[in-house]
């Protein structure tokens, strides 16, 4: 249960220390919310926590957002010695924030003239510090 509270407050509104924001907002209302554990069958120790989040915690039509708030920083939360996400359910009110891409794959390949193979991408590192014409001579 302790780790269930915590993976909920770390992935939502909690933290390791009081802050000076915590009074500038309703906490309460932002926090995620672990509403059910169950052991793993067969396996000591295991546990599955099922998490709920309110949706006023995500910003409409973000995946980026709302998986950096459910997923993030969590999986480096030193309380815990292994977890992993194994489901994850969005509410249909939620889902139709998102528009969806402005164009589809074919766009993609005509900005880009490549057809017939994989279109592929990765993060460029360093993430920061480089001018312009370097990003530019890294991702071409």
């Amino acid at each position: 249960e302790e780790a269930g509270a915590a993976v909920a407050a770390e992935s939502s509104t909690g933290t390791w220390t009081t802050v000076w924001t915590d009074g500038l907002t309703s906490l309460d209302r932002y926090k995620g919310r672990c509403y059910h554990i169950e052991p793993v069958a067969g396996e000591e120790n295991q546990y599955i926590a099922y998490v709920a989040y309110p949706l006023d915690l995500f910003e409409e039509g973000s995946v980026t957002n709302m998986f950096t708030s459910i997923v993030g920083n969590v999986f480096g939360f030193k309380a815990l010695r292994a977890l992993r996400l194994e489901d994850l359910r969005i509410p249909t009110s939620y889902i139709k924030t998102f528009q969806g891409p402005p164009h589809g794959i074919q766009v993609e390949r005509d900005k880009l003239n490549k057809y017939g193979r994989p279109l592929l991408g990765c993060t460029i590192k360093p993430k920061l510090g480089l001018s312009a014409k370097n990003y530019g001579r890294a991702v071409y």
